[in-house]
This record gives structure tokens, sequence and C-alpha cells, in this order.
């Protein structure tokens, strides 16, 4: 666990979150790290979750440096103790968290019949029971927070796989619709309790998800794709969470769906 120092204020970009604790899941890469530079870049002080403790400890030296505060905790998601424990240290260190990124997941396309089970049963391990765990060990403090007349967001990362039908990727994209599914039934329970809640649901990214692909059919649709599409980049999704955060309190974007612009459905 490291802590950056106290934030000073960057001229680049408007300081709206200066006051607001943020935790971000899968933030050791891609669109989790991304977000939490961004929203630390912007005033927030940011929890980083992810299971790689070496590459937590780097971003958070990289906000340091930059002049934000953040707080680097090795979490695994389909770990119920290890999320609980991570909780825990954001309300020891911060207090309770009014922005919850819960974006931690992995994608493994691969034939039905023929997939290795690990691979299917990785998955709903971490998109379905992970985002629910982080759902359940921090929803106590964005209520909370929402109690104290704070701004509170809870933001989920699913994909556009949620909608449509893709070939080989059925059990991710089964565990993405019930991100985006789950959402619609939070909002009617936090909505309420002045907590947004809100579901991505990117296109196309360039991450690291892709490199771990291990069926061949996946990785070559993969490699065709990138001749005529320009992949989203994980500051585009960064930017979409610092947009839905940054809208008045009685505003809350529920679902928004971001697409590269050659990307068809």
């Amino acid at each position: 666990m490291s802590t950056a120092s106290r934030l000073s204020t960057n001229p680049a970009l408007p300081q709206d979150l200066i006051g607001r604790v943020a935790v971000v899941t899968g933030a050791s890469s891609g669109m989790g790290r991304a977000t939490a530079l961004l929203l630390a870049s912007r005033g927030a002080k940011v929890a980083l979750l992810a299971r790689r403790q070496p590459q937590l400890d780097e971003l958070a030296a990289e906000i340091s440096r930059q002049g934000g505060q953040a707080l680097a905790i090795a979490t695994d998601v389909t770990d119920a103790a290890s999320v609980e424990a991570a909780a825990a240290a954001v309300l020891r260190e911060f207090g309770n968290a009014d922005l919850v990124f819960n974006n931690a997941g992995l994608m493994l396309p691969g034939a039905i019949g023929q997939q290795p089970a690990k691979e299917w049963e990785t998955q709903i391990d971490l998109n379905v029971t992970g985002a629910m765990r982080v759902v359940q060990a921090f929803v106590p403090q964005l209520e909370a927070a929402a109690a104290e007349g704070r701004v509170v967001d809870l933001i989920n990362t699913s994909s556009i796989a949620s909608q449509y039908v893709y070939g080989y990727f059925a059990v991710y994209s089964a565990t993405k619709a019930f991100v985006s599914h789950l959402v619609r039934h939070l909002r009617l329970e936090l909505g309420p309790k002045n907590i947004r809640v809100s579901v991505i649901e990117p296109g196309i990214t360039d991450t690291e998800l892709q490199g771990h692909f291990t069926f061949q059919g996946a990785i070559d649709w993969i490699k065709n794709a990138a001749q005529s599409i320009d992949f989203l980049k994980a500051e585009d999704i960064a930017a979409t969470v610092g947009f839905i955060v940054s809208q008045p309190k009685h505003v809350n974007l529920q679902q928004v769906v971001i697409m590269p612009t050659k990307e068809g459905i």
C-alpha cells in the first residue's frame, strides 16, 4: 500500500472533483488506469484497486508526481475478503467513497463446448460475482456519503457485447448483459438515496484485454478489425467517466454507449 502526496492544483484541467473520494477497480491498466489518472488530475483522492501491486505502486507514484493523492491497494475482486479489506482501507485512509468505478473485468472468447472450463468460469467469477462484491462492499460508503449531501456516483463497465450477439463471445457477452441489467435495478434502489448509478458500454477498445485471448478465431478477428477500425482508447473511456461525474447532482446518465466511429453493430 502506498500513499501519494497531497493534491496540488493542476491548471490543465478543472479541479471540480476536489473533496471527492474515488475508487477504481481494474486500476493497474487500460480503462481503469486512464480513469484513475483523470480523476486524480481533477482533484479527487483515488483508491487504486487491482491484483498487481507493482503496477499500482507505479501509478500511485505517477499521480503523486502530478500533484495528486492516491492509495494503492492490491485487491482481488474474486476474493470477498480481499474486497472487504480494500473497502476498510479506503474508509480508514480517505473516509467514505463517493465515486466508485466498478471496472475490473476479463474477456476470453471461446467456442461453446470447446473452451476450457477455467476460462468461462473465471469470466463469470470476475465479471459477475466480482462486480457484485465491489457493489456490496462499497454501497454502505456511498449511502453514507449521500446522507452527508455529497454528490455520489457508482459507474460500472459493461460492453456493447451486452446488447448484441457475437460469435464465440457468448459467456463474455452474457456477463456484461448481467452488469447492464444490474444497473437498472441498482438505480431503482439507490436513486431514491441520491446515488447516481451508471453503466458504460464501450465498443472495441485498445487495452490489454485482447492480449489474453487464447481462441485463434477471436485473435484473427481482432487483428482484421484493426485494419479498418480506429479502436477506442482507454483515455476515451476515462473522458466519458469524467463527463458522467461532472453532471449536476440531479442528473444521472444511466447508460452510455461509446463506439469507434467505423465499428458496425
